[in-house]
């Protein structure tokens, strides 16, 4: 549906998740993959969804020269909350076990933002969900590292995996935006371009 809406927009997905690839899928949206590599540094003011709105916007900017008229352009960033620190993604197995340590037994906020830019337009979203994990002990947490990936991923896990399986006790907001894409926000957002550019 939307995507007759954009047949005469071509959409450039800056990102190689291939959780958000297949969220663009499942909209049924034609879209391209471009990549850039970009140092993801923010400055040290930012907070909260300030943090992840700052870094999809930086990961826009190389791209600006490049946009033609009918492009959309789509970039985002995920982050974890937790104690007033974000949490990216872990560095090695080490980090990721006390990242995931700290999350056991307690409550934490995911948060992505997604800036959608045209030559005329532009706008970044964000949406906060609340996840409660229960107590994990050192076994389980090392079982999921061992058997999943979770270097790619803020917060070291997936929600969608293992570890989201037998350990979410309670979630508020969108689940979709905790594996990596507020897709309810891109949905309406590109509908406005459809319709207004």
């Amino acid at each position: 549906m939307l995507n007759d809406k954009l047949k005469n927009h071509n959409i450039i997905l800056a990102s190689g998740s291939p959780r958000r690839h297949q969220f663009f899928k499942d909209l049924g949206l034609d879209f391209e993959v471009r990549l850039k590599t970009i140092k993801e540094d923010y400055p040290n003011r930012l907070v909260h969804f300030e943090i992840s709105d700052y870094l999809a916007q930086l990961k826009s900017l190389p791209y600006l020269n490049e946009l033609k008229d009918n492009d959309i352009l789509v970039t985002s960033d995920t982050i974890v909350w937790h104690n007033n620190i974000a949490l990216g993604k872990p560095r090695d197995n080490d980090e990721a076990f006390a990242i995931i340590k700290s999350l056991s037994d307690a409550t934490h906020e995911v948060i992505t933002s997604v800036c959608i830019r045209t030559k005329t337009f532009q706008k970044t979203v964000n949406a906060v969900t609340k996840v409660t994990f229960k107590a994990f002990t050192d076994k389980e947490i090392w079982h999921y590292i061992n058997t999943c990936a979770p270097l790619d991923k803020a917060g070291a896990y997936g929600i969608q995996e293992w570890i989201g399986q037998i350990g979410v006790v309670k979630i508020e907001g969108s689940y979709f935006n905790v594996m990596g894409m507020p897709t309810h926000l891109v949905y309406e957002t590109l509908n406005y371009i459809a319709d207004h550019c």
